[in-house]
């Protein structure tokens, strides 16, 4: 049997391997590692809760630590672009828990959080940085980031950065980087337009693959509730009645409905938080730890932090709501049944939602076992009373939603930034109003005045006139 000794990996990796109890590397891990340590471009393909951050952070730390230089300054060794908040975190905190012996530099650059503790990481180099493309991109506009000198470039979770509209960024931060480093990629589906892009970006990659696009994992125990839209709430809370039902993470496809269903819960006597891209960093940190801390029973979340979110022992995923998206449907329930423990997954599926569930079947390829609880009286007395303690959301058919909305708020506000929506003229139309010019700044400053100390820093990307450029948006 394998072994991570076995993979020509340094004593301090060893070490921090053997501190964390991992003796035995997974299926990805083996076939990635070795690759790595080669020098050679990699793609990819692994479904979530497979290993795979480990599976690069380990050779990147080693290459990095054998030929030991100082990083760029305002730049990076290696970066590795990820799609959401939560999921730059996890794999940042996995880079240091196995670096602890080895004194290299390991950051996060993501929006939400001021700009300022950022600017000062980059401002000496940094050795790996792990971004969101997003807040990457503000501040190579800024200058306060420069990523020629990257020597590794890691692109993880490429199927959610297409769903989510980052391609076109990426291949922006892609086209400044030199054209002589490794490249690593990774995806858990292969979607027509992420292999175009893995052509562009790679170099005679070996292609590593540990399970079929699109497969869930076989420890899992999956099912699916058939039930009327209007009664999802009160069957939701007859679940959870039962005390198995300890660590669960229920997934809707809106962030609104996300804050109704928890609300919902804690009005059920249920503890719950939810967490989608309009918290703020602060809000979801917290909650995802006291989710972790077992503070609560349920966490509520949207599909953009479906990957983000890795806790151990998660009992149970319930999909409130079924995603657009199939392959979503994989990365959701990914969330248990994690580090070889079983987990369960059930699904709510309405009479809109029954096209849904026919594109996950045929995307995974299986029949999931169904239950029907329609026209169930006791439910149905248990939603008049929902409705009194959480009135019930405005019905949106499953098939017209857009899930290109469903992007973070910060995102929304560069869109409108950049003109969409008339963004610009809404500013200037409030400066009018409180009296002042387009070119003025608070109320009594004048023409000419100096700005105070400290007021020529940089706090975030300017705002363009309508003339200028427009920047990307996730929407366009």
């Amino acid at each position: 049997m394998t072994q991570f000794s076995d993979l020509g990996l340094a004593k301090p990796l060893l070490k921090a391997l053997a501190e964390k109890g991992y003796k035995e590397p997974t299926p990805i891990q083996a076939q990635a590692i070795p690759v790595v340590l080669q020098g050679k471009d990699l793609l990819g393909i692994a479904q979530t809760g497979t290993g795979k951050t480990a599976a690069f952070a380990l050779p990147i730390l080693q290459r990095l630590a054998e030929d030991r230089k100082p990083a760029p300054r305002r730049g990076c060794r290696c970066l590795v672009l990820s799609p959401t908040r939560e999921l730059a975190t996890q794999i940042a905190e996995n880079f240091k828990a196995y670096a602890v012996h080895m004194g290299l530099s390991v950051h996060t650059i993501y929006g939400g959080v001021k700009y300022g503790p950022q600017m000062k990481a980059l401002a000496g180099g940094i050795d790996v940085l792990v971004a969101t493309p997003g807040r990457l991109m503000d501040h190579m506009a800024e200058k306060s980031a420069i990523v020629s000198g990257t020597e590794i470039f890691v692109l993880d979770e490429a199927d959610q950065m297409l769903d989510l509209g980052f391609v076109v960024p990426i291949r922006k931060i892609a086209a400044q980087l030199t054209k002589n480093r490794q490249n690593l990629f990774f995806s858990a589906t292969m979607p027509s337009e992420i292999g175009k892009l893995a052509g562009e970006l790679l170099n005679n990659p070996v292609q590593v693959s540990v399970a079929p696009q699109a497969t869930t994992v076989e420890r899992i125990d999956q099912r699916v509730l058939f039930i009327e839209a209007q009664r999802k709430r009160p069957l939701l809370a007859e679940l959870f009645a039962d005390t198995s039902f300890s660590r669960t993470i229920v997934f809707t496809r809106t962030k609104r409905g996300a804050d109704r269903v928890a609300k919902y819960l804690n009005a059920a006597g249920i503890e719950a938080a939810s967490i989608h891209g309009d918290k703020t960093q602060g809000q979801r940190e917290r909650a995802l730890a006291a989710f972790k801390a077992g503070e609560m029973r349920a966490l509520v979340a949207t599909d953009i932090a479906a990957r983000g979110i890795d806790v151990n022992d998660v009992s149970h995923v319930i999909n409130y709501e079924l995603p657009n998206v199939p392959e979503a449907y994989v990365h959701r329930i990914g969330r248990t049944a994690r580090k070889g423990k079983d987990g369960i997954a059930i699904s709510f599926c309405a009479d809109d939602e029954r096209n849904l569930l026919k594109d996950i079947q045929k995307a995974t390829r299986q029949t999931i076992p169904s239950f029907d609880r329609r026209n169930d009286k006791q439910l149905a007395a248990a939603a008049a009373v929902a409705d009194k303690l959480v009135p019930a959301e405005k019905y949106v058919d499953p098939r017209k939603a857009d899930p290109r909305n469903n992007v973070p708020s910060e995102l929304r506000r560069k869109r409108n930034r950049n003109g969409g929506g008339g963004g610009g003229g809404r500013a200037e139309g409030a400066q009018k109003a409180q009296g002042r010019g387009p070119g003025q700044g608070k109320a009594g400053a004048k023409p000419g005045q100096k700005a105070g100390p400290g007021q020529n820093e940089f706090r975030g990307p300017k705002r363009q006139s309508a003339t200028a450029e427009k920047r990307w948006s996730p929407i366009d």
